[in-house]
């Protein structure tokens, strides 16, 4: 048995942009393909060069595509008791992205793909991502945390537009 400790760095940015606009903004950079379509489209691929175009034709601006969006908020808003702030964790990602980290470091793949958590709080709506770079930091692998850098980079651009 192997334990390895991961110290993940967290990116958090505040804005005063309404929840609505912020998750608006994201979507432009996020690529909200058919999902059923996309994992179609997936298994019909007969060559990496076909399915980097499934994946490409399914990708945002920020060159990320949704696979999932939760809502936790729904769950806050149960309890009359508790202070009803709006949250929503999507999960985005590019398969071709992941596909080169995780050639080098396996583990990529349970890392990949990312979360963004936009959440209500007192002092506005938070947008925040755990950074890909920190999870693989520990494997000391010089492509994958290239690859993974790269990814930090775009999320957080991506963030950073959403909130200004």
């Amino acid at each position: 048995m192997n334990l390895r400790q991961i110290a993940v760095e967290r990116f958090d940015v505040v804005t005063n942009k309404s929840f609505e606009r912020v998750l608006c903004e994201l979507e432009k950079g996020i690529g909200p393909p058919d999902i059923t379509r996309y994992f179609q489209q997936k298994a019909a691929a007969q060559s990496m060069e076909e399915y980097a175009a499934v994946v490409n034709g399914a990708v945002g601006t920020a060159d990320l595509m949704e696979f999932m969006r939760f809502d936790p908020g729904a769950v806050l808003r149960k309890d009359p008791a508790s202070k009803a702030f709006k949250m929503v964790r999507i999960i985005a990602g590019n398969p071709l992205i992941m596909k080169q980290m995780a050639e080098h470091v396996p583990d990529a793949g349970s890392y990949a793909p990312v979360t963004i958590l936009v959440s209500e709080r007192k002092d506005g709506i938070h947008l925040s991502y755990d950074l890909m770079s920190s999870y693989l930091a520990p494997y000391q692998n010089a492509p994958a945390l290239e690859v993974a850098r790269a990814l930090d980079e775009k999320v957080i651009r991506l963030l950073e537009k959403a909130a200004n």
